[in-house]
């Protein structure tokens, strides 16, 4: 491993995530599954994003994140006329995480064991940040708009966790599909 001194904290802890080899095995236990339903045949190439020309999977989390993220805003500047859009917004979010997830999969599918690694957290992450925001939308469904955007709050806590790793991903290790003909050409 690189050498991990003078570095930001969270940095320090991306590159020590890395090389944590105790995931192996749930990333050894989830990989079969996950190519199997994410990354061959048809709806990998569909998920991959072939037919764009490069990923999907960031394409889909600016739904959710820009929808998760407005509901926030408005829990805080928007008073009680913003609730109503505020628990669609949550709603939207979390029609559009099923598609984001999977396309995520199928180039998780496709990366080597660090940034697999480091791709299993940001899915627990988000796994987290998918089941607050859930309790969130039932909180104010229900009318339980304070206990709602309390909810929401401690999901946009996990989703920043989760949106760091995958930004982590996708720049600094380059996980993600893109045609062959943006390689060849010089930048």
């Amino acid at each position: 491993m690189s050498s991990i001194e003078n570095v930001p904290p969270q940095v320090a802890w991306t590159l020590r995530l890395e090389e944590l080899d105790a995931l192996d095995g749930a990333v050894a236990a989830v990989a079969p599954v996950v190519g199997a339903a994410f990354a061959t045949g048809w709806r990998g190439r569909l998920l991959r994003g072939e037919w764009l020309g490069h990923a999907l999977h960031p394409l889909l989390t600016d739904v959710v994140i820009g929808s998760w993220t407005s509901a926030s805003v408005l829990d805080v500047v928007g008073g009680e006329e913003g609730r109503g859009a505020a628990r669609t917004l949550v709603g939207v979010g979390l029609a559009a995480v099923g598609p984001t997830a999977w396309s995520g999969w199928a180039e998780w599918s496709d990366s080597g064991p660090r940034e697999q690694r480091v791709g299993l957290v940001h899915a627990v992450t988000n796994g987290a940040a998918i089941g607050l925001y859930a309790a969130s939308w039932l909180a104010r469904r229900r009318g339980r708009h304070a206990a709602g955007a309390g909810l929401g709050l401690a999901g946009a806590s996990a989703m920043g966790v989760a949106a760091y790793l995958g930004g982590h991903l996708s720049t600094a290790r380059d996980v993600g599909s893109r045609h062959p003909a943006f390689e060849a050409v010089d930048g």
